[in-house]
């Protein structure tokens, strides 16, 4: 554990731009939009993940060694419980993270969402992918070919985000009744 939170304070340091908090709230909000997108994590999954990790292995490489049948009967079985090859990968875009991080936030704190992302100093979709990158620079997170800092940009608006969903829908220009009308 104290390994996981010199590298926490670490990454914190290395972007400079956010508190802790905002950290530990994409990664769970990673986990979340990889449930959104791929259902959630088997057993098998978790098996391959340590595989991976102990072998220091990253997704091309394990296509190759399974392709070319170079890995143990044991992680063969659980490619194929966990749904064959083509369902391992639970990669998220960057634009799905984002609305995955929006709905999080919305469901977490409500009204209250932009502003507790702002008290974090996160005010765009490009705060998001700032956090993940930084993950990615420290090797903390793996990425892939196509991923990119600018599948970040304007993502959506946090103004129609965060805002628009709490409005009463009352037009500006309409004034409330006045009790002698």
């Amino acid at each position: 554990m104290e390994d996981a939170q010199k590298s926490l304070d670490e990454l914190v340091k290395h972007v400079g731009r956010y508190s802790e908090r905002a950290f530990l709230f994409v990664r769970e909000g990673l986990s979340i939009a990889a449930r959104q997108v791929h259902g959630p994590e088997t057993a098998a999954h978790r098996r391959l993940y340590e595989y991976m990790t102990a072998n220091e292995m990253d997704w091309e490489t394990l296509a190759v060694k399974f392709h070319c049948r170079e890995l143990p009967a044991t992680i063969l079985a659980d490619i194929d419980e966990a749904g064959g090859y083509e369902k391992l990968n639970r990669h998220v875009s960057g634009r799905e993270l984002c609305w995955a991080l929006r709905d999080y936030a919305t469901k977490r704190w409500g009204m209250l969402a932009r502003a507790v992302l702002e008290s974090w100093n996160i005010k765009t979709t490009i705060d998001f992918g700032r956090i993940v990158f930084g993950f990615i620079e420290l090797e903390m997170m793996q990425k892939q070919e196509d991923d990119s800092f600018e599948d970040f940009i304007d993502v959506f608006s946090f103004d129609e985000a965060f805002d628009a969903s709490f409005r009463l829908g009352l037009r500006s220009d309409e004034a409330d009744p006045s009790p002698d009308a």
